[in-house]
């Protein structure tokens, strides 16, 4: 498989953690940092010294100017996320646009006034939920609605959704939902949740963190009214780097939904004329509030190249034999205490598997990584572990799987 991979060459792309003795570590955690490319050293120092020779005038004459260097990324993201370029901005961290986009997409009233989440979702989510619940005077243990599996099951069921809304929909003003799901790696059907809460008159928001560069949710088809997520983790631009999101075109040209607004949000035309009013920038655009950071965004655009290059198609169809590789022999163990808890139908994950540890601690991912293999652990008893397909090969997933096999024995 790796001989006969159009895409295994990418893999030399990629500063890949090494052992003492110079052996590549095992690394399976691109779902939460991905690997930095060798090129994006080249890109930070490019700005670095155009900086340096230029100083404020790198703004424009930088070899990539600074003015708009976000929109250097706004295709390639677009292209990853399945939108168009209106609909995209690379800004900010995710919670801090989720925090933005809440301004804008949840609007309370007395009988209107509650968010839908599923009951595991990431905490920064839940928190944000709960806080935007309590900023406009709501209780949040009245007015949080939790999507649960049902019991003794670990993934969520979508007629179990339809159900909630059937019953509380029209009391529900958002729905904000993780298109993948950190802990378990569902992925659940965009297209279908935006289909029912809007049927029932809800804003419905997808948290992308653990699926960009991962699945192709399709955005722009999907119908979902807003999108946010990290790019630090399958989009390799570094720790905690900047966020994007994803605004859908019917608000394109919308003024009257409410923002907080900065020097960004401003209308390009006028935004150097400084004492003109406010004017919002169409599209997604018009919710930056400032100036592009731009050695984090050289990063970003370090990592999009590559994308550009290989295409979420070719990479999403290589994960699809990785991942089930990984699968086919975890289940060959046929151990009683190991499980995957992630769905078995490829359609329904991205390359990340859940791998439940019956009745455990800590011990058994600590003696991983005493391995070199870099797996995560997530409480109480998950094991994550995600073949990559920009720089994961079957070797690699091999090797991880004799060695789970040897420490298991």
């Amino acid at each position: 498989m790796d001989q006969n991979d159009p895409l295994a060459s990418y893999r030399n792309a990629f500063h890949i953690p090494k052992e003492d003795n110079g052996k590549n570590w095992l690394y399976f955690t691109g779902n939460s940092l991905g690997l930095q490319p060798k090129s994006t050293k080249l890109a930070i120092d490019q700005e670095l010294n155009d900086w340096a020779k230029l100083g404020v005038e790198g703004h424009f004459e930088a070899k990539n100017p600074w003015m708009p260097y976000h929109e250097f990324l706004t295709e390639s993201m677009a292209k990853i996320v399945g939108a168009k370029p209106i609909e995209v901005v690379v800004m900010n961290t995710l919670t801090t646009n989720l925090h933005l986009l809440m301004v804008s997409f949840y609007n309370p009233t007395p009988k209107r006034c509650k968010i839908l989440i599923e009951s595991d979702a990431f905490p920064s989510d839940r928190y944000a939920v709960q806080t935007q619940l309590e900023f406009h005077g709501f209780d949040a243990n009245e007015c949080l609605v939790e999507w649960h599996p049902r019991k003794v099951e670990t993934l969520l069921r979508i007629e179990d959704l339809e159900h909630i809304l059937e019953e509380q929909g029209d009391e529900i003003a958002l729905l904000l939902i993780g298109g993948i799901n950190y802990y378990t790696g569902q992925y659940l059907d965009l297209k279908e949740i935006a289909k029912l809460g809007h049927a029932k008159g809800c804003k419905v928001g997808i948290d992308l963190a653990h699926g960009v560069g991962n699945i192709q949710p399709e955005l722009h088809d999907s119908g979902v009214d807003f999108a946010a997520w990290c790019t630090y983790k399958y989009l390799n631009s570094g720790p905690g780097s900047l966020g994007g999101i994803f605004v859908h075109e019917r608000y394109a040209n919308d003024k009257t939904l409410k923002r907080f607004a900065g020097w960004w949000s401003q209308n390009k035309a006028t935004r150097f004329n400084m004492r003109q009013p406010l004017d919002f920038t169409p599209g997604a655009e018009g919710w930056q509030l400032s100036n592009p950071p731009i050695l984090s965004m050289a990063a970003i655009k370090a990592s999009l190249d590559l994308f550009n290059e290989v295409g979420m198609t070719a990479l999403r169809q290589k994960s699809l034999k990785l991942t089930a590789y990984l699968e086919f022999l975890i289940n060959e163990l046929n151990h009683p205490n190991i499980n995957i808890i992630t769905p078995s139908n490829p359609n329904e994950r991205g390359c990340q598997l859940s791998i439940q540890v019956k009745n455990a601690d800590k011990t058994l991912h600590k003696q991983l990584i005493e391995n070199h293999v870099i797996t995560d652990w997530r409480e109480p008893d998950v094991i994550r572990c995600a073949p990559v397909p920009f720089y994961n090969s079957f070797e690699d997933v091999f090797r991880m799987v004799e060695i789970l096999k040897n420490l298991l024995k």
